[in-house]
């Protein structure tokens, strides 16, 4: 699932081509028809992200909400478009560039006051510039829950999936296990700065880099293409700082990754 920075470059991408003019909105597919008649023809003033939620303002006050899950994907064109291939659940035509959305877990239009409530909903974004890492260490501390588990709660701290999760833990030495109640508030201030940079780094360049240069060695990428990584989809591989297997196991429906000898309860 596409973790925050990636929704945040699409953000982007859809304020630079589409913002400041009418854009024509439709649905191939059929499933957002009667949502992309509400916004065809309007001006997108403003695109945004918020976690793992992407946001298009329009000046009728409307907001297409949309949230990629597992499957969601945009692709960019120019303009003129081709025929849609597959599923199209959205089509987004300006002057000069188009974007087809397939696969989305949601793609819905919502008024102000909706918004509202998702928002409400969600945690602090470590990539938006009111975001309170206060607002997450109140949730989290008074958790029993496993930090593990509450990395990945989007009301704890929007934007976070797996990768970020299992590579901020190892960054700190921290166990997966540990309750959040025995967070201290000075480990989840050095957390979050990290979980930032991490993330703006992503942001700028397209990838995650949690790898420091001086353990960046060994096997490679756990996909084409893709940034090594200290724990992440490397269950049985020698860790790069201490040489013990790492480990893996599913929480919440999630596959964890984790080192025991760096990361110890």
């Amino acid at each position: 699932m596409p973790e925050g920075p990636t929704l945040h470059r699409l953000a982007r991408v859809h304020q630079r081509n589409f913002a400041g003019a009418p854009v024509r909105v439709s649905s191939p597919q059929g499933k957002f028809a009667s949502g992309a008649a509400l916004v065809d023809g309007h001006v997108l003033t403003k695109a945004q992200a918020w976690g793992k939620h992407l946001l298009h303002y329009y000046d009728s006050g409307l907001v297409v909400h949309v949230h990629l899950g597992l499957y969601g994907a945009f692709s960019e064109s120019s303009v003129p478009m081709g025929p849609p291939v597959g599923q199209v659940r959205m089509r987004m035509v300006g002057d000069a560039f188009g974007t087809d959305l397939r696969g989305p877990t949601a793609c819905e239009v919502v008024s102000k006051q909706e918004l509202a409530a998702i928002a409400d909903r969600l945690g602090p974004d470590p990539l938006r510039r009111n975001a309170d890492p206060e607002r997450a260490f109140a949730r989290l501390h008074k958790s029993r829950k496993s930090i593990g588990a509450l990395l990945m709660d989007q009301s704890v701290i929007a934007g976070v999936g797996n990768v970020y999760r299992a590579e901020l833990l190892f960054r700190h030495q921290v166990s997966p296990a540990r309750p959040g109640t025995e967070i201290s508030r000075e480990l989840w201030d050095e957390m979050w700065v990290d979980l930032v940079a991490m993330m703006k780094v992503a942001l700028r360049r397209g990838k995650m880099f949690t790898v420091a240069k001086e353990h960046d060695h060994g096997e490679g990428s756990y996909a084409k293409d893709r940034p090594r990584t200290y724990v992440y989809r490397r269950a049985g591989s020698l860790c790069r700082v201490c040489s013990t297997p790492v480990a893996h196991s599913v929480l919440e429906g999630r596959n964890l990754f984790w080192c025991p000898g760096c990361q110890q309860d």
